[in-house]
């Protein structure tokens, strides 16, 4: 590769990935905040449990993996997350792994294929194929960013303190900007 080549790629990750590390340590810390004594508690009888909501956080870095690292999801082969922890630190745990995964596969993508299309299916029936940029961007970093936010009411509405995200909380009244 010349250095031209590799000047554009690393360019190319900076504005595509330039803030995963930084979503990946704010996750962590939100999740941290989850209090073992209410992982079966939910805000409304339509809402996932904290652990629901927080397995779901923390499986969301395999998602972001998946997206750069396959061209398809296929749901009937596909590993399922556990539907409870017994603690916080479980649940650590799968988050830990899972973006340890999700590094690896940012370290191996090839940005040449950053354009291509990505499908999710189950079995032979196809739900979507859609752009990588989409599914990365929408169906994995911005779903992971949604359901964290919902994690950090949960919090709230529990009276557990809210960590950081992007500026500061009612918790943490320091101007924070990272």
């Amino acid at each position: 590769m010349n250095p031209n080549q590799n000047s554009a790629a690393s360019q190319f990750h900076e504005l595509a990935f330039g803030d995963v590390e930084r979503e990946l340590a704010v996750t962590r810390s939100v999740l941290e905040a989850v209090p073992d004594a209410h992982l079966d508690w939910k805000p409304h009888e339509k809402s996932m449990t904290l652990g629901q909501l927080a397995i779901h956080v923390a499986y969301l870095p395999d998602w972001a993996r998946g997206a750069l690292a396959s061209d398809l999801l296929d749901f009937a082969a596909a590993p399922r997350p556990p539907k409870s922890v017994k603690d916080v630190r479980e649940l650590l745990e799968h988050f830990d792994r899972n973006a340890a995964a999700f590094r690896a596969a940012l370290a191996a993508f090839d940005p040449a294929k950053y354009g291509d299309l990505w499908t999710l299916r189950n079995g032979e029936q196809v739900f979507v194929s859609k752009p990588r940029p989409i599914v990365y961007r929408v169906w994995s970093m911005n779903h992971l960013i949604h359901h964290r936010g919902q994690l950090c009411v949960y919090l709230r509405l529990l009276d557990v303190k809210v960590p950081t995200v992007y500026f500061n909380t009612a918790d943490d009244p320091a101007f924070v900007f990272e």
